[in-house]
């Protein structure tokens, strides 16, 4: 195919709005190693289909036979570019994961991923383009790394020195061979000695730089995990109702990308989260009335509400799940009928439902003895 093709793939490629791409030809993942070291450890937890997917990551070609390239992009998700109506109406006040305050980017995302596709199939049709985000088994962080986007930190996420850490990350794999192939420039590891991502982790999931412990990590026991937290876990989930961004908000790349507002999403001490909302009773007000909402609601409702939002994926169930440990942990002894109820309408909450009542007793016990 001519060279003068390229110009009109690179025109099609930037008005879709990415705020990076590269192209890079496929070739085994250089974190291939570490990645199985990670799964060794039986650091992925309940995700059982991380091991059944490797062969897959291992060699890209099992997903689109013949594939020689790779186009990745990435696109910011903070400040919300799609904000999800929903969570600003019912869930203002509850924390959530600053990449779930948009509509499921496996739709969106995906969409324009598809349609880039669709263009540059109509532009080189003998070649095949297959557009995936995280939903197919792919290193896509690897792809991302080798291909200049950035480099994995220490919280084993993606950063760029201009943009920090708080975008998606999205490939197109082909049988096209790029006629003028870019030379790769991957960047600098900038962390240097910081450890803030380690430092402020609550549950201690970073077990080391660049490992992640996803056993103890509160995106996955809040999103993923299909059980309740182990108790010891449990107080310092904080009040994260889905997902966390600690690790990311404290990094002084997001810092110097976002500014001073990443201080604000920062905050973990629960001592601290607690003294905020006793200076403001609309917010606290607010955040009780969500919670009940959530606990009152039947699983079933909870997950036609969510449809086509990141927060579908823990189901209405993980919702119920979260929302009693975050109601425990802020000393919600407001919404303790709603939790006995969930616990003995729902079978798989009953032990969580026990163990939140019996601390919110606790607590009303040492605050009658307080005042005494």
């Amino acid at each position: 195919m001519s060279k003068s093709i390229v110009p009109l793939i690179e025109e099609r490629i930037k008005a879709f709005g990415f705020d990076a791409y590269a192209w890079l030809p496929l070739a085994r993942p250089v974190s291939l190693d570490h990645y199985r070291a990670w799964l060794d450890c039986d650091y992925h937890g309940e995700m059982k289909y991380l091991e059944e997917h490797l062969h897959f990551k291992e060699e890209p070609q099992r997903l689109l036979p013949k594939a020689s390239y790779a186009l990745v992009v990435s696109k910011n998700y903070y400040p919300a570019p799609r904000p999800d109506p929903r969570l600003q109406d019912s869930l203002s006040a509850s924390r959530v994961a600053l990449y779930a305050q948009n509509s499921d980017y496996h739709h969106w995302f995906k969409d324009q991923l598809r349609d880039l596709s669709q263009d540059m199939a109509a532009l080189l049709p003998e070649d095949q383009f297959l557009p995936a985000t995280d939903s197919l088994p792919i290193l896509e962080r690897d792809l991302a790394q080798q291909a200049g986007l950035g480099w994995v930190g220490k919280n084993t996420c993606l950063i760029h020195p201009n943009r920090g850490s708080l975008f998606f990350i999205g490939e197109i794999l082909t049988t096209w061979s790029h006629p003028e192939p870019p030379e790769l420039k991957p960047i600098h590891d900038f962390c240097g000695n910081c450890t803030r991502c380690l430092d402020i982790c609550p549950t201690q999931a970073l077990v080391a730089p660049r490992k992640l412990d996803a056993r103890r990590c509160i995106s996955y026991l809040t999103i993923e995990s299909k059980t309740s937290a182990p108790i010891e876990l449990r107080h310092q989930m904080g009040d994260w109702l889905f997902g966390c961004d600690l690790c990311q908000t404290v990094c002084p790349w997001n810092e110097k990308a976002f500014g001073p507002a990443m201080k604000t999403l920062s905050i973990s001490s629960l001592t601290e989260i607690r003294d905020r909302l006793q200076k403001n009773p609309e917010q606290r007000r607010q955040q009780l009335s969500e919670l009940r909402w959530i606990l009152s609601s039947s699983i079933k409702n909870l997950n036609k509400f969510f449809t086509h939002s990141p927060l579908s994926r823990a189901g209405g169930r993980g919702l119920k799940r979260n929302a009693i440990v975050v109601a425990t942990n802020l000393g919600f002894s407001e919404l303790q009928q709603e939790i006995r109820q969930a616990g003995e309408t729902y079978p798989q909450l009953t032990e969580l439902s026990l163990w939140s009542l019996k601390n919110l007793a606790k607590e009303k016990v040492q605050k009658q003895s307080l005042e005494k």
